[in-house]
């Protein structure tokens, strides 16, 4: 098992489609954990979702968030990201390019559009999360 170095968890967390699963926590205390398709910009990890949703619900009202992102495959390889969420609430018309470059990533070009349109709607919020304090190992499984 090796520390990834700061480029390596970077073109890690943008490979392919891996989700990220995303856990806040309930107003009682208990953990919830969801997947998310998400992006980078800068040093933030951007994702969208439903201010009523358990999840926007939860960062709305304690933005202390824990993010998994894995490879499922042999040797294996993760990374952790440990944050206090930021969150914009913004109109549909402004939230329509995020909705779409995730879309774009999660769904391809040809389907980026009506996805975007589907996501981008009322009550959708814009969630960053700082790359602060992250934990990235790789090689796992290797002796």
């Amino acid at each position: 098992m090796t520390p990834m170095t700061r480029d390596e968890w970077r073109a890690f967390l943008l490979e392919g489609t891996r989700t990220a699963k995303l856990a806040t926590v309930r107003a009682d205390g208990r953990p919830h954990v969801a997947p998310v398709w998400f992006d980078l910009e800068g040093d933030e990890l951007v994702f969208t979702t439903g201010k009523d949703s358990v999840k926007g619900k939860n960062i709305l009202r304690d933005p202390r968030v824990m993010i998994s992102v894995d490879d499922e495959q042999p040797p294996f390889a993760f990374v952790f990201i440990e944050a206090s969420a930021a969150v914009s609430e913004l109109s549909p018309a402004e939230m329509l390019p995020w909705t779409t470059r995730l879309a774009k990533r999660y769904m391809g070009a040809t389907q980026a559009e009506a996805y975007g349109k589907r996501n981008a709607v009322e009550g959708e919020i814009l969630v960053r999360v700082p790359l602060a304090k992250v934990t990235a190992l790789k090689g796992i499984a290797d002796w």
